[in-house]
């Protein structure tokens, strides 16, 4: 285990248990996660500690708001956020499948297979819309 995986671990003692990374962005790590109290398994995005010393924690917060805000069936729920070890998280539910990394990659991707509608209503799916974001 890593020495960032088991200060956050301790930092998050009885909250969650990180598992593994299982993802990794400019300004993000990924990890796979159990949250302890409602004993489900949850993705729990963690801003990298020398982007929030560095640049300070604004944008993250502001996608932490924007996700809080966001209410569509086919977009996942924020269902906590917080700090620990000096860094800032949050939790949304883990789906077992393919990244959408590789899922947006026109080469791999099921999409370029799919039609534009919807398998059970023939019109295109709604976008996602976040309310009242300012």
């Amino acid at each position: 285990m890593t020495e960032q995986l088991e200060r956050l671990n301790a930092a998050l003692d009885g909250r969650y248990v990180l598992r593994r990374a299982i993802g990794r962005g400019a300004s993000a790590t990924v990890y796979l996660a159990d949250d302890v109290k409602h004993e489900r398994q949850v993705a729990l995005k963690v801003l990298r500690p020398e982007l929030s010393a560095a640049l300070g924690t604004e944008r993250f917060l502001r996608e932490i708001k924007i996700t809080a805000r966001l209410n569509h069936p086919n977009i996942l729920p924020l269902l906590d956020s917080g700090e620990a070890a000096g860094s800032l998280f949050f939790a949304m539910p883990f789906v077992e499948g393919e990244s959408l990394r590789r899922t947006s990659n026109p080469r791999t991707s099921c999409f370029r297979r799919a039609t534009p509608s919807s398998p059970t209503s023939g019109s295109p799916a709604p976008l996602a819309r976040p309310a009242a974001i300012g």
